[in-house]
């Protein structure tokens, strides 16, 4: 087969059919480019997608805070944490010297009564919660690269709890899953009624791309009884809506959610990210019990290529791209972000590598 574009590749990946190798796409966490520029590796006006060849972009051009008007407060600082508070009422603790999850610190919305008098009023579809500018941008770039472009955002998990707390959230779904139905159904009209202004002033993305982090090491973070009842109906709407306007839908979820799969699937799902390795999902035992029915992109560990030895890369490699390059549905991608620690020629040897493995 002749070579293909990044848009005509990951266009027939996302439909099973035909291409000439498997995709290719990652993210960073920001400090790799910090050092990989200090390393004398890459310039600072370097982009990794066109460094590497990758297939696709992403536009975050949805803005799904409560408050869109509140300014960020820091609350305390010291020489190594800022502690901030946000638009949502989130007190969150970030490290200045390098790129981390933040501490969670609390959340003044607490209550059923919060949400509803302080919060819910404030989420409509106001279009300065858009960012047309970058949306059209990346838009424009992604068809200058021939890439395949995405509009990408959270949905109703990732926007519920960053609000309440991830406890507040998982107890509320035992307790008083009436208020989460609410959450969810609030969110899921809000992110469909900016996809519509959205797409009218500026024309479709190839894709969606949700972020959903609903795991964590050897388990979701809720059982698949709850993610069917209560999470699974947003999710069922915004699939359905992509799907209405004949975009695939790419979901990211850090952590163990091998569980709530077969309802994912159900919802509409066309492709799982990431498929972390040290949360317990094996890549193999998808594709074997799923690959038939959607693509995968991730489930490479990425702590061999902490390593920074190309033998242990290899062998990752070796043990998975050729078995999951069959069904044409895998695009390479490692089970979570690259960090400084990984050097730039590892990651280039990376990209060699199952690239190789990956072609047909």
């Amino acid at each position: 087969m002749q070579q293909l574009t990044g848009i005509e590749r990951m266009t027939n990946l996302l439909k099973h059919k035909p291409v000439d190798r498997i995709g290719l796409f990652e993210h960073f966490w920001n400090d790799t480019h910090r050092a990989w520029e200090q390393a004398g590796a890459v310039r600072p006006e370097d982009s990794f997608d066109d460094l590497f060849g990758f297939d696709m972009n992403e536009s975050w051009a949805l803005n799904l805070m409560a408050d869109i008007d509140f300014k960020p407060q820091v609350l305390e600082e010291t020489e190594d944490t800022v502690l901030m508070l946000d638009g949502n009422g989130a007190m969150l603790r970030r490290h200045k010297k390098h790129d981390s999850t933040p501490e969670h610190v609390g959340y003044k919305i607490q209550t059923r009564e919060d949400w509803e008098e302080k919060v819910k009023p404030l989420l409509v579809p106001d279009p300065r919660r858009i960012n047309f500018h970058a949306y059209r941008a990346m838009k424009e770039h992604c068809r200058e690269k021939n890439r395949f472009f995405v509009l990408s955002g959270i949905n109703v998990f990732e926007a519920i709890h960053p609000l309440i707390g991830h406890v507040n959230f998982l107890m509320s779904m035992a307790l008083d899953p009436e208020w989460v139905e609410d959450m969810v159904k609030t969110y899921t009209d809000l992110i469909l009624n900016l996809q519509e202004i959205l797409f009218e002033k500026e024309g479709k993305p190839d894709g969606i791309w949700y972020y959903e982090d609903m795991g964590y090491k050897g388990s979701p973070f809720m059982s698949p009884a709850m993610y069917k009842e209560l999470i699974m109906p947003g999710h069922k709407r915004t699939f359905d809506h992509a799907h209405a306007h004949n975009l695939p839908v790419i979901v990211h979820s850090c952590g163990f959610v091998e569980p709530l799969l077969p309802d994912m699937v159900e919802a509409g799902m066309d492709m799982l990210q990431v498929i972390e390795v040290k949360a317990g999902m094996d890549l193999l035992r998808i594709h074997k019990n799923f690959g038939e029915k959607i693509g995968l992109m991730g489930g490479i560990d990425v702590r061999t290529l902490y390593s920074n030895d190309f033998a242990v890369i290899d062998r990752e490699l070796e043990s998975k791209i050729p078995f999951v390059k069959q069904g044409f549905s895998y695009a390479l991608h490692s089970d979570h972000s690259i960090p400084c620690t990984v050097n730039i020629e590892s990651y280039r040897h990376f990209i060699e590598k199952g690239l190789e493995l990956g072609t047909y």
